[in-house]
């Protein structure tokens, strides 16, 4: 990059600056109490993403039956609306008062309540609750957390993935949230529904068996999440979701709900024990999130804000099962005897990337066809040629404000690989008097030298050697 000429940065917003943004992040297990929101509020509603998804908490909410205390989660819901954020519910999870498991199970993680009538029918009603109560001020909810996965989908306690049946959990998820979405628009007809939280969005057998139920009637949205180490095969994956979400109703759209990547080798929870860094964590949400923007998903939700427990396998009577660390936020923190996030909340790298990509692309901001072709140049950088393989990356967007943005890198596996090189672009229809490079980890801005850019004629422009990193930079027109 010292070929280039710092000339500025990207101005970050806030939240209240930002009328419309596909970028959201996570907020969840505030149920669980596992970190203090009043220390975070200032710092998320800085990085510029509008959508934020909290975890409604039925076990926390219900501690008596029919009673139902939603002042713990109005105090969450009303700061974030003061700060210009739209918070999205995902109705979860179990509750002790009905169904067996939960007595167990820490924070009645994945403890559905369909072994009975009764706990159906508890379910239902502190739906139509919470919706009822939450009119006017949350508009989209979301049915359960990753049914699909072995954790958050249990018939009793100690059930072993072997004794799993897949098409039966489908089916019954499918009639569990067909009847919850009914419940939803009966409390609310302006509510919007998610339904599956997919933990593994290959997974298109579940999705196709639990669309059989009827649920395709009565949802809006399917909203999945992927955590993966390399994201060369996300693109596909997310048309293979839409295309089989499409064959049951092409008017439901997607949601990525849940996508992120740790920022130390030692934490649990997905791809734990990986060789995650600070700096792969940014790459990959940079990576991840621009893959997200140019899909045709509704928006894209990064997770988290915090680094907290993952406690998906907690048990009540055992406070060492629930102690289990992940660090997956945008910011860290300490960790009391309790596994509370405490101590100083530190912003990390990744949150300046995403301050970075809520800036450029808030508003109507949208993947945009612009005509561009790959050169391999002569290139003293590499001591040889520009690189223009199949790995080469290149996402094209329409910004907010009118002007295109060209967002580029090579796409080598975040985990075993790094890269620095060069590669060229001729580029047609832009506009070619102001031409800056950002690098999208930081918002810096840069100036190209006169000898990387060659204009053309006729709306066309040559960069030549232009950074080439395993990181996205961004070339910004106009």
């Amino acid at each position: 990059m010292e070929r280039l000429i710092p000339v500025g940065q990207v101005n970050f917003v806030a939240a209240k600056d930002v009328a419309l943004s596909r970028l959201g992040i996570g907020f969840e297990k505030l149920d669980r109490d596992v970190f203090n929101p009043e220390k975070a509020y200032d710092k998320v509603s800085a990085i510029g993403v509008k959508k934020i998804r909290l975890q409604s908490g039925w076990m926390k909410t219900e501690q008596q039956e029919g009673v139902y205390d939603f002042s713990w989660l109005d105090a969450i819901v009303d700061k974030l609306l003061s700060l210009d954020m739209e918070p999205w519910l995902c109705l979860s999870y179990g509750n002790p008062l009905y169904t067996d498991i939960a007595h167990v199970t820490f924070g009645a993680v994945g403890c559905p309540p369909i072994g009975t009538e009764r706990e159906m029918q508890a379910w239902l009603r502190y739906v139509e609750a919470t919706v009822q109560h939450f009119a006017g001020r949350i508009k989209l909810y979301e049915i359960w957390n990753e049914p699909d996965v072995a954790y958050s989908w249990k018939h009793y306690d100690g059930e072993k993935s072997e004794d799993r049946d897949m098409r039966r959990n489908a089916l019954e998820y499918g009639e569990f949230a067909r009847q919850t979405a009914i419940a939803i628009k009966h409390a609310d007809n302006n509510a919007e529904v998610a339904a599956f939280a997919l933990g593994k969005i290959a997974n298109l057998e579940y999705v196709n068996n639990a669309m059989s139920t009827g649920l395709f009637e009565v949802i809006d949205y399917v909203s999945f999440h992927i955590y993966a180490s390399n994201d060369n095969k996300r693109a596909q994956l997310i048309r293979s979701l839409l295309s089989i979400v499409h064959a049951w109703n092409p008017n439901i759209r997607l949601i990525q709900g849940e996508s992120g990547a740790q920022s130390r080798s030692d934490g649990h929870g997905a791809m734990k024990r990986f060789s995650w860094t600070q700096d792969k964590q940014t790459k990959m949400l940079l990576r991840t999130m621009l893959c997200d923007l140019y899909a045709d998903i509704a928006f894209t939700s990064y997770f988290s804000t915090m680094d907290m427990i993952e406690a998906l396998h907690g048990r009540v009577d055992n406070k060492a099962s629930y102690l289990d660390f992940g660090y997956f936020g945008v910011i860290s923190a300490e960790f009391d005897e309790d596994g509370r996030a405490t101590g100083t909340y530190t912003k990390k790298p990744s949150y300046f990337a995403l301050s970075t990509l809520a800036a450029l692309l808030q508003g109507d901001s949208h993947a945009k066809n612009i005509p561009y072709a790959v050169e391999s140049l002569p290139s003293n950088r590499v001591n040889g040629y520009d690189f223009d393989g199949s790995s080469l990356q290149v996402y094209p967007f329409h910004l907010h404000d009118g002007r295109s943005m060209i967002a580029y890198w090579n796409g080598v596996d975040i985990l075993t690989s790094t890269y620095e090189g060069t590669c060229s672009l001729c580029v047609y229809g832009q506009k070619n008097d102001a031409i800056h490079l950002c690098d999208l980890r930081d918002g810096t801005l840069y100036h190209l030298p006169e000898d990387m850019v060659e204009d053309l004629g006729n709306g066309g422009v040559r960069l030549r050697n232009l950074p080439l990193l395993d990181a996205p930079l961004a070339i910004l027109f106009g």
